[in-house]
């Protein structure tokens, strides 16, 4: 029985119990098998039987309740797609989908085998679609994206097609090993030619059946992949030994047609092996999200799939259990090994209020939280799609590699073609020579090397990263971060905690420390910097009740200005003091000393009057000295840049080992700064929150954002660290670097391969050294250079991400 899924957006839905009615609606319907409505995300999950009730009677099943199904004018398909290897096999799919009609966009990506389409469901369906894939000769499976703790179908189907491969290689070696034995060890017997044929057409037929659809299928779409070449090469050996065998009587090479299919089905056999560790980091990923979820409901627990924890339930987790879902500590007190999202190997400690991340493990404590994110809004998901984004988007090294693999089938065919004249027609060689050479052109020739060359190595090298806490964005950042020669801290947050903290107040003008304090914190009420809230914590923690001023301006990079009870306020800069027309001149001195110690001095002023000193120090971060030092030691420019002031500025580099020190710049200029330094040719990376260093990150080259552990989608960065760790920005640095090695080796040996293989076997050496080589060979050295290319990358997974 087929059973069929569909999602059905739905308005008119309040609460749960409208959500409640469409479940009993449909549950009503004959052939209704599964209906899980959900009020907060208007969508329902309909799983049905289409020979007892179909789409419509559903729709109007939900419309008789009240209800509005709201048809999408397009929809998404996202597809893994089986079977490409090469940029030939993409442009193959591609055409074959954008055939049909109410195709509006397709993007298909071999590496990570995905396709994703945008359709008019009113003019074709996703079942067409599907279908015309596999008439291309691909396998189309439909990415599931509801849950991420389902049965993995993509790992279902690639064992199959594993097991495919490994019965293919073993029935073709099986009857090749003899076919070899007798053509070449044996001597002439009567019968001999008819025993080859009858043992190598099982092989031509069987084994090779997947290169004669794969060619059918991509020529139906005036297109050639790898396939068409492999048939032509097999069919040429096998048609001329038939031809040898029943009529025209002459040598035969039955060996040669069987035993590049099966060198050939071992090596596709070797590279879905390898190609399926590539990607096993998402797979870990996935696998990560725990199936079930304990929830109070009515007052009491409850066990439910964790996919159908709402948004506002109280989850119970007990030790040693995973957390379904992201949320926050309402009750308890617990610690939590959170190293399989951010890479931590310390367990955390939590308490009541704080944030947990779904799929992270409760080590001791029971504790109960809110659930904040679920589904595709948890961290977990977050960090899947931004790693499955980085695996299907291309380097611009990559483009060469493309164009060549675009023209490649079309030109091998060519020279096979002009080897197989020039050797017979004018060198005036034996048919049997010229139809060897043609041959072992023809199997030779590997655009998959070309095709995987660059992609696997990003697919390891981003999944390696999302495996220690680094999410590498796209392709294009991961090439770019290995060309790095300069970076850019910021202060606040970055090098420092965050955490700034008041540790002097020096009253001026017979004002007291409590009037200095209590106007500064009037004065930063509505202030969310975090020197602000240094200031605020000071005042609660002596009883100072905070009262609301009248009006509020917050001057950016500068300060405050503020009324209260009729006096302007003032707080903050030099600049700012300076700017309002009074004078510093006279505080200079216990100023400059303040800042040669590391701390940030904020001037109070008060009634044309500068009233008071404010210094707030903020510790560094444990390991900024130690990331700045290796960093150095990597051969890379590194730079301060901040709004404090100078003086400040270089004492907190001269703490962390930064020479170059670029201060006083507000928010809003330090984009300016770094477009100074690319002017200058210099190849930048800002390191920032991703809050208020949006602008300088977004300029950078390359932005790298810090994340708390909870925050990892943020927009700005091209690269995101989920721990907040600056060590990893050292580690996203050499990950970068040791992967564009990677690339560049894989395309070096493909490139070298192909121009040095093409010409041997058609013939070059031979008038030198009377050397030829033989197809079957060639078909193994063609098989064995896809292997040897992922295989390279695969040793990614290998890299120790020290900072060492």
């Amino acid at each position: 029985m087929l059973i069929k899924k569909v999602i059905l957006p739905i308005k008119g839905m309040h609460c749960a119990s409208c959500a409640m009615a469409i479940e009993k609606g449909l549950y009503k319907l004959p052939g209704v098998k599964g209906a899980t409505v959900n009020f907060a995300t208007e969508r329902a999950t309909v799983e049905y039987d289409p020979e007892q009730v179909d789409l419509r009677e559903i729709e109007e099943a939900v419309a008789k309740l009240g209800y509005k199904v709201i048809k999408e004018e397009t929809q998404k398909l996202e597809l893994r797609v089986l079977g490409m290897a090469s940029p030939h096999c993409a442009g193959v799919v591609s055409k074959a989908v954008r055939s049909l009609r109410g195709i509006n966009e397709i993007d298909v990506n071999y590496a990570n085998e995905k396709a994703v389409i945008k359709f008019d469901p009113e003019q074709v369906s996703q079942d067409q679609i599907k279908k015309v894939i596999e008439e291309a000769g691909y396998k189309p499976l439909e990415i599931e994206r509801e849950t991420l703790g389902e049965t993995d179908k993509e790992k279902e189907a690639r064992e199959r097609e594993i097991h495919r491969l490994k019965f293919l290689f073993i029935f073709s070696l099986a009857l090749s090993l003899p076919i070899l034995i007798i053509s070449m060890f044996l001597g002439e017997f009567p019968g001999k030619n008819l025993l080859l044929f009858f043992l190598t057409t099982p092989v031509q037929l069987v084994g090779g059946y997947r290169f004669y659809k794969g060619s059918i299928g991509s020529l139906r779409y005036k297109a050639a992949n790898m396939d068409v070449l492999i048939a032509l090469g097999t069919s040429a050996a096998y048609v001329y030994s038939v031809a040898a065998t029943f009529f025209i009587r002459g040598a035969v090479y039955y060996e040669t047609a069987a035993l590049v299919i099966t060198f050939i089905l071992l090596g596709k056999l070797l590279e879905a092996r390898a190609k399926g560790k590539a990607s096993e980091a998402i797979k870990k990923l996935l696998g990560l999200a725990p199936k079930t979820a304990h929830v109070i409901q009515n007052g009491e627990e409850v066990e439910i799939l964790a996919e159908e924890v709402q948004v506002g339930d109280i989850v119970l987790v007990r030790p040693g259990e995973k957390i379904p879902v992201d949320g926050k500590i309402t009750e308890g007190y617990t610690t939590i090994d959170e190293s399989m999202v951010t890479g931590e190997s310390i367990p955390v400690e939590k308490k009541v209020g704080d944030e947990v991340i779904g799929a992270t493990i409760n080590k001791h404590g029971f504790f109960k939280f809110e659930a904040t994110r679920v589904g595709k809004d948890t961290v977990l998901s977050q960090i899947v799609k931004l790693v499955e984004e980085a695996q299907g988007s291309k380097a611009p090294i990559q483009r060469l590699a493309d164009v060549v693999s675009n023209y490649f089938v079309q030109a091998v065919v060519l020279i096979a073609a002009l080897t197989f004249i020039i050797w017979y027609f004018i060198l005036n060689a034996t048919f049997v020579f010229a139809l060897t050479a043609m041959t072992a052109v023809l199997v030779i020739a590997c655009p998959c090397a070309l095709g995987l060359a660059t992609p696997t190595a990003i697919i390891v090298g981003t999944g390696k990263g999302a495996e220690n806490g680094i999410l590498i964005k796209s392709g294009e950042a991961l090439e770019r971060a290995s060309k790095l020669d300069t970076i850019i801290f910021d202060k606040t947050g970055t090098l420092t905690k965050g955490e700034p903290e008041v540790t002097d107040i020096i009253p001026l003008n017979q004002n007291t420390y409590k009037q200095i304090l209590e106007l500064a914190a009037i004065a930063e009420r509505g202030s969310e910097h975090p020197l602000a809230e240094a200031i605020l914590k000071k005042a609660k923690e002596k009883g100072i009740k905070i009262a609301d001023a009248q009006s509020f301006e917050a001057l950016s990079g500068y300060g405050v200005k503020v009324k209260f009870k009729g006096k302007r306020i003032l707080l903050g800069n030099r600049k700012l003091i300076r700017d309002k027309g009074l004078s510093t001149e006279e505080i200079e001195e216990k100023i400059r000393s303040l800042e040669n110690e590391g701390k940030t001095v904020i001037i109070l002023a008060s009634d044309h009057e500068v009233s008071g000193l404010i210094a707030v120090a903020d510790a560094l971060k444990e390991n900024s000295k130690e990331a700045v030092e290796t960093l150095k030691r990597m051969g890379l420019k590194i730079s301060l840049i901040t709004g404090d002031n100078l003086r400040t500025s270089r004492a907190i580099g001269r703490e962390v080992g930064i020479d170059q020190v670029l201060a006083e710049v507000p928010p809003q200029d330090k984009a300016n700064k770094i477009k100074e330094l690319q002017q200058k040719g210099r190849v930048v990376a800002m390191v920032g929150d991703g809050i208020n260093d949006a602008p300088a990150l977004a300029q950078a080259d390359i932005g790298i954002a810090l994340g708390s552990g909870t925050d990892i989608a943020i927009e700005s960065g091209h690269i995101v660290l989920v721990k907040d760790d600056l060590r990893d920005v050292v580690a996203s640095i050499k990950l970068s670097r040791v992967t564009m090695r990677k690339i560049k080796q894989n395309l070096f040996w493909a490139f070298f391969y192909n121009t040095a293989g093409i010409p041997i076997a058609a013939g070059l050496l031979y008038p030198f050294f009377g050397l030829l080589l033989r197809p079957e060979f060639a078909a193994l050295a063609m098989a064995l250079s896809s292997v040897s290319v992922v295989s390279n990358s695969l040793l990614l997974k290998k890299f120790k991400l020290s900072l060492k």
